[in-house]
């Protein structure tokens, strides 16, 4: 059987992303990272990310929170990360 995946272009993922960490809420986040990887070949992702496919699957598999490096470490598999200050406001650092 093979899987029937969504078309999605980088970016359209970035965009999807990107609206799930400005909520700033993790249990978003992570949910928004899951349906994601519902439209990729989670053995490649496993490999570029160093991390075992059962582990990727385990962690965005529920209502638990990834851990940080597993997070990272499926982001970075596939997208650039950026960090960029807020809009309208002055940072706090």
């Amino acid at each position: 059987m093979t899987k029937t995946c969504r078309p999605v272009t980088p970016s359209q993922l970035a965009d999807e992303l990107s609206q799930a960490f400005a909520s700033a809420e993790p249990h978003t986040i992570s949910r928004a990272i899951g349906q994601a990887l519902k439209d990729f070949n989670i053995s490649e992702i496993s490999k570029k990310a160093e991390l075992q496919r059962t582990s990727i699957y385990r962690a965005f598999g529920n209502e638990q929170l990834p851990n940080f490096s597993t997070v990272l470490g499926v982001l970075t598999a596939g997208l650039q990360l950026k960090v960029a200050p807020k809009r309208g406001g002055h940072s706090s650092f």
